[in-house]
């Protein structure tokens, strides 16, 4: 049965060795993506966005070498395999579990950043079936950024119509508003990963928790709990 869901961003900002000069800028919003993680049971599905669909099981484990700093981080406890290449969604899914829970198994579903909404919507739908299934508590950890084009110096380049639409999806995410999250457009970069978040609570949420919002290097972070 699903427990609750986690929302954070796919930031390699949250691992302090990777955010050099700007750890404690950033301390609100890796303390929230902590907090948020650590409202999840044992057993974890977490919900990311790539270039193509994939499966990473819980005995892989990876590295943050390729964003700087050879930090390792495994899926599941007592992992004893050479770290391998992982999605990122994967990488700051590990570092989590590591950091709130070291015996939590995790499985990363990769959703291609191609999607429709119709299809992420099928999927959450899916995914959901999957865990009313489990006979224990299975709780689902959404890696997922907004849009990359809310400053001058954002990786994506300034947008200024970004700002309103991160803002109503903030609002979105704040209040539960699964509806919302169906008509989102392609502005956000985990626009799938929240329209799977969709299909897996349908009518959405009965309670929503906001944790942290904000922009740091002109990308939309958002952290939340819901609990279906």
């Amino acid at each position: 049965m699903l427990s609750a869901i986690a929302i954070v961003p796919s930031a390699p900002v949250l691992v302090p060795e990777l955010a050099a000069g700007a750890a404690a800028e950033l301390a609100e919003l890796r303390q929230a993506a902590l907090t948020a993680a650590g409202a999840l049971p044992a057993r974890w599905v977490a919900v990311g966005v790539d270039r193509a669909d994939g499966v990473v099981a819980p005995d892989r484990r990876g590295t943050f070498a390729g964003y700087g700093v050879d930090v390792r981080v495994a899926l599941g406890p007592a992992v004893d395999a050479e770290p391998a290449w992982l999605p990122l969604c994967a990488l700051v899914t590990g570092w989590l579990r590591g950091q709130v829970n070291p015996d939590a198994r995790v499985e990363v579903r990769v959703y291609a950043d191609t999607h429709d909404a119709d299809t992420a919507l099928g999927a959450g739908r899916a995914l959901r079936a999957e865990i009313d299934q489990a006979s224990e508590p299975v709780g689902v950890l959404v890696v997922a950024d907004g849009a990359h084009t809310l400053t001058a110096s954002a990786p994506g380049g300034h947008d200024p119509e970004s700002i309103p639409a991160q803002e109503a999806l903030d609002d979105a995410l704040a209040a539960g508003d699964a509806a919302a999250l169906t008509r989102l457009r392609d502005g956000p970069v985990g626009r799938v990963g929240y329209q799977v978040l969709a299909g897996l609570t349908q009518t959405g949420p009965t309670t929503a928790t906001e944790l942290y919002r904000g922009a740091p290097y002109g990308v939309g972070y958002f952290v939340g709990i819901w609990h279906p």
